[in-house]
């Protein structure tokens, strides 16, 4: 049987569809175990009828209970479902949308690009229609290092401790220009200030006269997956649009991309 949902919206629900929908939102958005009272309150359901919903969930593989906390959480089913739905999401194809958009707010180059062996590998890219683009090595397919570039250095950044301490080692920290950072100690140093303040900044150290800005791309794990960036000629690009206007909105439109992927921001 039908029921419209209270919003009024026109389309018509299954509300015990919608309600089960809710519970498993709020699972997910815990990312660990509710007791019952507490999923009920954030669902706004009664514990009767939450307690049932539940039952039915568990059923089918979709919720399990603890038997020693007597919590809730996603079960099993939840996650193969969800893990074929975002295996079946290109990257590349996601992000396209947010690239042009990057372009028509900035009007300038945006990239897209993912890290691979310590070295940042560019899938995307579109140009700005400024009379003066941006001429740098990052071509569509290319490989780069990851140490003087802002995608490689926020891919770098989105590492784990142990990943970082294992990628480095096998990093060649060859300079390219004099603001190229060579020393590991600097470099590491750099990666937690990008962390601390989620984007990074290749001002001159992969190509002289080019400066980028790039943040990190995560999925609904909370890892890494790419990076988006923003590129422009330094006599363009100065302090203040940097500050001003392209950290916020390069670090905007990579949250936008992270949330359409699954990402939930922990507090």
């Amino acid at each position: 049987m039908l029921a419209r949902m209270r919003s009024g919206e026109e389309s018509e629900t299954v509300q015990a569809v919608s309600r089960a929908l809710a519970i498993l939102e709020a699972l997910a958005r815990e990312g660990g175990a509710l007791a019952l009272t507490d999923l009920a309150h954030r669902v706004g359901l009664k514990l009767t009828t939450v307690h049932r919903l539940l039952s039915t969930l568990m059923v089918h593989g979709f919720a399990e209970q603890d038997q020693t906390t007597m919590r809730y959480r996603l079960g099993l089913k939840a996650f193969e479902i969800g893990n074929a739905a975002l295996s079946a999401m290109d990257i590349r194809s996601i992000a396209r949308p947010y690239l042009k958009e990057l372009v028509e707010r900035l009007n300038e180059t945006a990239n897209l690009a993912i890290l691979d062996k310590g070295e940042v590998v560019y899938i995307d890219q579109l140009e700005s229609t400024n009379i003066v683009i941006v001429k740098m090595f990052a071509r569509v397919g290319s490989r780069g290092p990851a140490h003087c570039t802002g995608s490689g250095k926020a891919l770098l950044a989105g590492l784990t401790d142990d990943e970082l301490k294992a990628t480095l080692p096998r990093m060649n920290l060859k300079p390219f220009t004099d603001r190229t950072l060579t020393d590991p100690r600097k470099l590491l140093a750099e990666i937690e200030r990008i962390r601390v303040q989620g984007y990074a900044l290749d001002d001159g150290e992969r190509d002289e006269g080019v400066c980028c800005v790039a943040a990190t791309i995560r999925n609904f794990e909370g890892r890494a997956l790419a990076a988006i960036s923003a590129s422009a000629p330094t006599a363009r690009m100065q302090e203040d649009m940097i500050g001003e206007r392209v950290i916020p909105v390069v670090k905007e439109v990579a949250a936008s991309i992270s949330a359409r992927l699954g990402y939930v921001q922990r507090s």
